[in-house]
């Protein structure tokens, strides 16, 4: 695989030997990842300047359709060199998302907070509506129920409830009245 631009004939020789460079691509790469994460070669890309770019594939388990990239260089009719090593991500590789700045981040979460808590109080409120329909059902039923449930214990000496026996909230109001402690005497 090759793209542009097109060497002319002086460069073809030594894009020729940069695309034969494969041991000192596999060198450099062996510098710094295990022999194991580097699998067969991958094909090769024309960079600008007569830089060749060697694609090896990865075979490591977290990097689905990345390549390790070698570029390599003739620099001054010299031998070839190595310009860069890199891990680089191929046609449908697995990417991160675009970065996006804190501040906008939680701008959206306060945003979905708000819209959640709206739709909470909402069913609140719709809850509330349906529990005061039947509570007010069950109060009347209570009431109906206590009046039917009366019997002689209920009523104090006088026939009022025991609410107004003296005796409320667990206080003994006859106790606290020094004319009722008179009146037993």
């Amino acid at each position: 695989m090759s793209s542009t631009p097109e060497p002319d004939a002086a460069d073809r020789s030594d894009v020729a030997r940069l695309i034969g460079a494969h041991d000192l691509a596999l060198a450099a790469l062996h510098e710094i990842t295990p022999d194991t994460t580097v699998g067969p070669a991958a094909g090769y890309t024309l960079e600008e300047g007569g830089v060749v770019s060697l694609r090896f594939e990865n075979t490591m388990p977290g990097y689905p359709g990345w390549f390790w990239t070698v570029s390599v260089a003739v620099v001054d009719d010299a031998e070839p060199t190595v310009l860069e090593v890199e891990l680089l991500p191929g046609d449908g590789a697995l990417l991160a998302p675009d970065w996006v700045p804190w501040a906008v981040r939680l701008a959206e979460y306060h945003a979905a907070q708000a819209l959640l808590a709206a739709e909470a109080e909402a069913l609140d409120d719709d809850a509330l509506e349906d529990d005061d329909d039947a509570d007010d059902e069950l109060d009347a039923e209570d009431d109906l129920d206590d009046i039917l449930d009366l019997d002689a214990v209920d009523f104090d000496q006088d026939g009022s409830p025991i609410l107004h026996s003296g005796d409320l909230d667990g206080v003994d109001i006859d106790e606290l009245d020094d004319s009722a402690a008179d009146d037993e005497d």
